[in-house]
């Protein structure tokens, strides 16, 4: 292991704060205890370094050492690799870990995006577009993670990666109480972010982006 560096931007308007990524990077380091470093890169001019990193522009990306690594998802299986606090040491753990760190990105973040946006966007609740995306994502992902949840503390067993990805992709969705009908799910997002890692996460991201204003 290198030094580790996550880069993120220097602003993002109130809105996203605090839902960033950079926060899921900043929270597994955290857990891990892994020390780290937080540098910058312009929201408003995305230069060519930014784009050789990060060929979508986006944020965040890590740097271990020599390696960059771009995607959350990605991020957190590194660092899951780096330390037994954010990934079970037994083998059927391990791939429990992280077909479930893929299925909140693959199977639930893709349902809550859109429906996120469409939020945002103050799109009518009775639009075709918002019962579609609605439907879907109480539908077929919160209902059948509601029972899910219901049975474990973490998905993994033990407190993971996975629970970190889940967590915050459904964070979001509660921002906008849209698991108000999901109770267990409800109650696993609290616990998750109930965690001083998150807490300590959470307020130096917030504290990253208010510096800037």
């Amino acid at each position: 292991m290198g030094d580790l560096t996550i880069t993120t931007f220097d602003w993002v308007p109130e809105a996203p704060r605090g839902y960033v990524r950079d926060l899921r990077v900043r929270w597994a380091l955290e857990e891990a205890g892994l020390p780290y470093r937080v540098e910058s890169v312009p929201f408003g001019d995305r230069k060519a370094e930014h784009f050789a990193h990060q060929p979508f522009g986006q944020a965040p990306w890590l740097t271990d050492g020599d390696i960059s690594i771009f995607e959350s998802g990605a991020i957190l299986l590194h660092l899951g690799e780096l330390s037994d606090t954010l990934m079970p040491t037994d083998p059927q753990g391990r791939s429990d870990a992280k077909e479930w760190l893929f299925a909140a990105l693959n199977s639930v973040e893709m349902a809550s995006l859109p429906w996120s946006i469409l939020i945002f966007s103050g799109e009518d609740r009775e639009s075709s577009a918002w019962k579609l995306f609605s439907g879907f994502l109480h539908q077929h992902r919160l209902k059948h993670l509601e029972p899910v949840l219901a049975e474990r503390e973490w998905l993994a067993g033990s407190f993971s990666v996975a629970d970190i990805m889940m967590s915050d992709v459904l964070r979001l969705v509660d921002r906008f109480d849209g698991l108000a009908d999901y109770p267990a799910v409800r109650a696993y997002v609290a616990r998750a972010t109930a965690r001083p890692a998150f807490a300590k996460a959470h307020a130096d991201q917030m504290a990253h982006f208010a510096a800037a204003d």
